[in-house]
Protein backbone atom coordinates (compact mmCIF):
# COMPACT_ATOMS: atom_id res chain seq x y z
CA UNK A 1 0.00 0.00 0.00
CA UNK A 2 1.56 3.09 -0.83
CA UNK A 3 1.70 6.45 1.28
CA UNK A 4 1.46 9.86 0.45
CA UNK A 5 2.39 13.09 2.50
CA UNK A 6 0.77 16.04 1.87
CA UNK A 7 0.86 19.44 3.41
CA UNK A 8 -2.28 21.68 3.43
CA UNK A 9 -2.56 25.52 4.89
CA UNK A 10 -6.25 25.86 5.73
CA UNK A 11 -8.47 28.59 5.23
CA UNK A 12 -11.51 27.79 7.53
CA UNK A 13 -14.81 29.76 7.60
CA UNK A 14 -14.62 30.68 3.90
CA UNK A 15 -17.61 31.37 1.42
CA UNK A 16 -16.68 28.15 -0.37
CA UNK A 17 -15.21 25.04 -0.54
CA UNK A 18 -12.12 24.21 -2.80
CA UNK A 19 -8.74 22.62 -2.95
CA UNK A 20 -5.69 23.88 -4.91
CA UNK A 21 -2.36 22.16 -5.14
CA UNK A 22 0.61 24.60 -5.15
CA UNK A 23 2.90 21.79 -6.37
CA UNK A 24 5.38 19.20 -4.44
CA UNK A 25 2.94 17.81 -2.83
CA UNK A 26 1.43 21.12 -1.18
CA UNK A 27 -2.25 22.31 -1.01
CA UNK A 28 -4.06 24.69 0.12
CA UNK A 29 -7.61 24.60 0.80
CA UNK A 30 -11.20 26.75 1.75
CA UNK A 31 -13.85 25.41 3.73
CA UNK A 32 -16.39 26.51 5.15
CA UNK A 33 -16.64 25.05 8.73
CA UNK A 34 -15.45 27.15 11.61
CA UNK A 35 -12.75 26.11 13.24
CA UNK A 36 -14.43 24.75 16.42
CA UNK A 37 -14.17 21.58 17.97
CA UNK A 38 -11.83 19.93 15.02
CA UNK A 39 -14.98 20.50 12.05
CA UNK A 40 -12.83 22.88 10.04
CA UNK A 41 -10.49 19.51 10.18
CA UNK A 42 -12.88 17.06 8.90
CA UNK A 43 -13.94 19.19 6.39
CA UNK A 44 -10.62 19.09 4.75
CA UNK A 45 -10.49 14.95 5.16
CA UNK A 46 -13.66 15.36 3.26
CA UNK A 47 -12.61 17.46 0.76
CA UNK A 48 -9.32 15.54 0.84
CA UNK A 49 -11.06 12.32 0.29
CA UNK A 50 -13.01 13.78 -2.65
CA UNK A 51 -10.10 15.48 -4.90
CA UNK A 52 -7.69 12.29 -4.26
CA UNK A 53 -10.85 9.89 -4.53
CA UNK A 54 -9.99 8.29 -1.28
CA UNK A 55 -12.06 6.97 1.51
CA UNK A 56 -11.79 9.17 4.22
CA UNK A 57 -10.91 6.64 6.38
CA UNK A 58 -7.36 6.35 4.27
CA UNK A 59 -6.94 10.09 5.39
CA UNK A 60 -4.72 10.68 8.86
CA UNK A 61 -4.11 14.35 10.21
CA UNK A 62 -0.30 13.78 11.34
CA UNK A 63 0.35 17.50 12.65
CA UNK A 64 -1.27 20.77 12.61
CA UNK A 65 -4.40 19.73 15.17
CA UNK A 66 -4.87 23.37 16.22
CA UNK A 67 -2.94 25.52 13.64
CA UNK A 68 -3.49 26.47 9.69
CA UNK A 69 -0.76 24.65 7.93
CA UNK A 70 -1.52 20.71 8.73
CA UNK A 71 0.16 17.38 7.41
CA UNK A 72 -1.61 14.77 6.44
CA UNK A 73 -0.90 10.76 5.59
CA UNK A 74 -3.24 9.30 2.97
CA UNK A 75 -3.01 5.58 2.56
CA UNK A 76 -3.19 3.92 -0.68
CA UNK A 77 -3.02 7.08 -3.06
Amino acid sequence: MDTQWISVTVHPNAGKEMLLTTGGGRFEAWVKAKPIAGDANEAVVSLLARSLRVPAAQIRLIKGRSGRHKVFKVLGA
